[in-house]
């Protein structure tokens, strides 16, 4: 029989010969619990059948909701756990099952610790922290990941309703995602939930179709860009979401560049247009900082064109584009009475794009004939001209009247010679209908060799050192060769 005593106040309890009696409360305290030998990360001791366990406090029990909240920093430090697993695995040698296995167990290990802390925290909170983590494993890859953890788990909270079944109507669109409007303080979150989750989903075809061979693929790419410029069209009359409008940019140019690649330069014209024509229509964007990024856009229009073999579009929108850029600059130079070196360099690199754009087609055009046109049989021989010095052909006058630079002229040559219904490195380039697009084709190589040799003799001179320029004509003695047989054929 256990004994009593009184000791201090205190009730001492003392087992007996006969052992603990049956159902005594420290029999359970006395016994050992069962630990799991390879615990995951973030799990929770389960509870003992038979008894309820206690609702931990929500996190504003214990004051503000910020660091050193005792809810706030265990979060905090389980996320960190996870995150480092993953990317350890990321670039960890590991055998594919057993990576496919550990990458499970980050998984289950997240999709725990969101349904531990979400009655905790308040939902400004955890959809911060939702959408952070989310980008965290955007930037180490894990997209699959992202998108059902983080930007899904967001987006669920709205409907069930399935964002790519409503690209087509904007009203529904902003009834389910913005039912209380724009400026609620959780519409920023859901764009960029809604923005992220499109990038997560091209970046997982991409990851299984590369090349983008399977229709199913090119499908789901489209359905991707429709949902972005739906998204931007929504932001767009609201300043506030510029930064959305310009991310939205690159992600459309992203994968516009990606399908031109295969061939589908139709199809991604309107979605590159689009992105254009944001970036003019949002004010905090029309600044010189994005101009670069403008431009860009338009020489991709621009090449859009070109593939489709409507060379004059693309001339005309480039043009277009140049007037744009110039109608900045004057109101650069309204507005500031100095032009610093980084402006002067922005607007040059944005001329530049266009230029070389206008010149792909009009080296062409300005030399053609009509057709009831005589042609005279005596033409100038390439092989004389050598000796003569520069600019010794009707192309290479008009790359000196349009480039200022060694550079801007090869760069112009190059875009000049590109053709997308053509393989670049083919043996010979198509031969046209025309004597006079022949002996453009062939001025092309002619400038492009000289270009190349100035540059082997000025590496030479100014390294002092021979094998240096021999280094480098390794490197380009094969494009050097191809030019000499480009331009003698």
């Amino acid at each position: 029989m256990p004994s009593y005593s009184l000791e201090g106040g205190a009730l001492l309890v003392s087992a007996g010969s006969r052992g603990t009696p049956r159902g005594a409360p420290w029999a359970a305290r006395a016994r050992p619990q069962a630990r799991s030998p390879c615990p995951l990360l973030g799990d929770a001791a389960a509870p003992r059948p038979g008894r309820r366990m206690a609702e931990p406090p929500v996190a504003a029990f214990y004051g503000a909701v910020e660091p050193g909240n005792p809810v706030v920093d265990s979060l905090e430090a389980e996320l960190r756990d996870v995150l480092g697993f993953l990317r350890r695995l990321r670039g960890a040698g590991e055998a594919e099952p057993q990576r496919h296995d550990l990458q499970r167990r980050g998984a289950n290990t997240l999709f725990n610790i969101w349904n531990k802390y979400k009655p905790r925290l308040p939902d400004w909170y955890y959809n911060d922290k939702l959408l952070k983590v989310g980008d965290s494993l955007v930037q180490i890859k894990e997209y699959k990941l992202a998108l059902r953890q983080c930007y899904g788990r967001y987006l669920q909270q709205f409907s069930s309703v399935n964002p790519d079944d409503v690209t087509d109507d904007v009203h529904k669109f902003k009834s389910t995602f913005f039912p209380n409007g724009f400026r609620d303080k959780n519409a920023a979150f859901t764009f960029h939930a809604l923005q992220e989750r499109n990038v997560c989903i091209y970046q997982m075809v991409c990851s299984n179709d590369r090349n983008l061979q399977n229709q199913e693929s090119l499908k789901t790419c489209f359905n991707v860009l429709s949902s972005l410029r739906l998204t931007m069209q929504v932001a767009l009359p609201q300043e506030n979401f510029c930064w959305l409008i310009y991310n939205g940019t690159i992600h459309i140019y992203t994968i516009c560049r990606h399908l031109m690649m295969i061939g589908q330069s139709a199809k991604v014209l309107e979605y590159l247009l689009w992105a254009s024509i944001c970036m003019e229509l949002s004010i905090p964007l029309l600044s010189v900082h994005y101009l670069t990024w403008r431009a860009t856009l338009y020489a991709a229009v621009s090449q859009c064109y070109f593939d489709c073999q409507a060379g004059i579009h693309g001339e005309v929108f480039a043009r277009r584009g140049l007037i744009k850029i110039d109608e900045l600059k004057q109101l650069e130079n309204i507005s500031s009475s100095q032009e610093n070196s980084e402006t002067r360099k922005i607007f040059r690199e944005a001329t530049l794009k266009m230029s070389v754009m206008i010149f792909k087609r009009a080296v062409y055009e300005s030399r053609r004939k009509p057709k009831n046109y005589f042609r005279p049989k005596l033409r100038v021989s390439l092989k004389e001209a050598q000796n003569l010095s520069w600019p010794r052909t009707t192309t290479e006058r008009l790359l000196t009247e349009m480039f200022d630079c060694t550079a801007a002229q090869f760069l112009a040559i190059l875009e000049a010679l590109s053709d997308s219904s053509r393989h670049v490195l083919h043996p010979t380039p198509t031969v046209p209908d025309e004597i006079e697009i022949r002996d453009v084709i062939s001025e092309l190589f002619f400038a492009g060799l000289e270009i190349l040799s100035d540059i082997l003799s000025k590496i030479e001179v100014r390294c002092g050192n021979r094998m240096i320029a021999m280094s480098f004509l390794e490197i380009l003695g094969p494009i050097i060769v191809l030019l000499q047989k480009m331009s003698n054929y």
